[in-house]
């Protein structure tokens, strides 16, 4: 289930409110800075005002921080295949991970959906 972050993310980007959605993933950042949340919803971000190889930057700076972070991987190989039309990821319910046999999902404590690698 997507955080209060990702919500308001895809609120803010739906309606074209990139600035106040760059200010409200940057603090996240500050507050995080080992997240890979904020990261994947920057690279999102970027690909709405076509920054394409930023955007890339940042899917793969979340995947550094959390490989088993399904929406970084998941937008790194939707963008890396076809930048644009793409359905983006902007939390794990926004991923179809059941298609990726290398994997399994695992829930932590928290009820955080993760992938294991097999």
């Amino acid at each position: 289930m997507a955080g209060t972050l990702e919500k308001a993310c895809r609120t803010l980007i739906a309606r074209a409110e990139y600035a106040k959605c760059e200010k409200k993933i940057r603090k996240a950042m500050e507050e995080d800075p080992h997240s890979a949340v904020p990261h994947n919803l920057m690279g999102i971000l970027l690909e709405q005002q076509c920054q394409h190889t930023l955007a890339m930057k940042h899917f793969r700076a979340a995947a550094a921080l959390d490989p088993t972070y399904i929406p970084a991987r998941y937008n790194m190989e939707q963008f890396g295949t076809q930048p644009f039309g793409v359905r983006c990821a902007f939390c794990e319910d926004d991923c179809p991970a059941e298609n990726d046999p290398q994997f399994a999902e695992k829930f932590d404590e928290n009820h955080q959906r993760h992938l294991v690698h097999l």
